[in-house]
């Protein structure tokens, strides 16, 4: 066990998905994996571990911001040394060509997080995902009939962010906002393990046009199937 997640030794799969949002853990155990068994409800952060065609495959909820999930990364790699870690969450778009529901693969996360400027002393490292892991969702996704975008998002600290630049953003290719891609890349990257977002846009940032919380809890299927498929390709 460790401070946060309750597991006992091996109860945890080598490769996790990691959704923000617990409920949508136990969503994806129930809807997508067999024998599913809950092994962590700590602070309800729920966790399960159960089989995706014949493959042990885990999903542990996260919570929301780039403290939050370094915590259960941290945790998932140095008490339950998980190898593969994927991130299913949502993201709000920020181009035109980004539609509400589109996939995207985050090939790399800029941030205004101070973390990675504290732990690099000022310099500005760029998190940035594993390509194997990237490769076998974007064949994934082709193998479904998806256009998958692939490119860079920028991992906020702020959901409520007033000063925000989003043009300037827009105008250097970020496709999208979202909170966590870049502390997860950053610390898979410290440890030697394949990290990789695949994120679902829920709204676009520009139009307005939005997804109500219930279905951002229980659908977004298109991103967790891609996500499987990749983590179970050799």
């Amino acid at each position: 066990m460790s401070v946060h997640i309750g597991a006992k030794e091996n109860e945890i799969a080598e490769t996790v998905l990691l959704p923000g949002d617990p409920l949508r853990a136990k969503y994806i155990a129930e809807t997508f994996l067999e024998n599913a068994t809950l092994y962590n409800e700590v602070r309800n952060m729920f966790g399960y571990t159960g089989t995706y065609k014949g493959k042990r495959i885990s999903v542990q909820g996260t919570g929301m911001g780039v403290p939050s999930i370094s915590i259960y990364v941290n945790e998932l790699i140095n008490s339950y040394n998980v190898q593969n870690l994927i991130r299913v969450g949502t993201a709000g778009a920020i181009q035109k060509d980004v539609k509400v529901r589109d996939v995207i693969l985050a090939m790399s996360a800029s941030t205004d997080s101070q973390i990675n400027r504290l732990t690099f002393g000022g310099i500005d490292y760029a998190p940035t995902a594993d390509f194997d892991l990237l490769r076998k969702a974007y064949e994934a996704g082709l193998t479904k009939g998806l256009q998958l975008k692939a490119g860079n998002v920028f991992t906020a600290d702020h959901f409520y962010n007033e000063n925000s630049d989003l043009e300037k953003l827009a105008r250097y290719q970020i496709l999208a906002i979202e909170m966590e891609s870049a502390a997860l890349y950053t610390l898979a990257a410290k440890f030697g393990r394949k990290a990789l977002s695949i994120l679902t846009i829920s709204d676009h940032i520009l139009t307005g046009e939005e997804t109500t919380s219930e279905e951002r809890q229980t659908t977004f299927n298109e991103m967790i199937e891609v996500a499987l498929e990749a983590a179970i390709q050799e």
